[in-house]
């Protein structure tokens, strides 16, 4: 009888956490995430590197970076609003460096740290900007996706 509910037990368990499901590794998701972010700020930034950056973000993300965006709502069109806008810029930067500082995981949170130093055109006024600046980003996470962004710079 042992035995048999022994057996039970570790059959319930092992559908609560099937072998194959891999766990939230937030080391490995922060630098996946920095690298592909980092990816689409390079002047020879493709559409194809939006795209794997997006591949880890939910369809319905939200956004945050204020000034520009103050709205962090999420919506069904979050991902193609992204991708819109990251369109736009693409090809922008003449110079990238970037450098990720830190992450420090939280319950469905990562938070990554890193330095950015830019040298771009500005796509509508042609104005060239040089910038560094420190960001803090505070990724929501969901079934292993970014379900909210809320960006902070210096």
């Amino acid at each position: 009888m042992k035995f048999f509910i022994s057996s039970c037990l570790a059959l319930f368990f092992a559908f609560l956490h099937p072998a194959n499901a891999e766990a939230f590794d937030p080391e490995k998701f922060a630098n996946a995430y920095f690298d592909a972010w980092a990816a689409t700020q390079s002047p020879t930034a493709t559409p194809e590197d939006i795209e794997a950056y997006l591949s880890l973000l939910a369809d319905d993300v939200g956004h945050q970076h204020l000034p520009y965006d103050t709205d962090d709502s999420r919506g069904p069109e979050g991902k193609n609003s992204m991708r819109e806008g990251m369109n736009h810029y693409l090809g922008a930067h003449t110079e990238y460096t970037g450098e990720l500082i830190s992450y420090m995981p939280g319950y469905d949170v990562l938070v990554v740290e890193y330095d950015t130093s830019i040298k771009a055109t500005h796509p509508q006024t042609k104005e060239v900007i040089t910038d560094s600046y420190r960001t803090l980003e505070v990724l929501e996470i969901e079934n292993g996706k970014v379900s909210v962004i809320r960006k902070y710079s210096e």
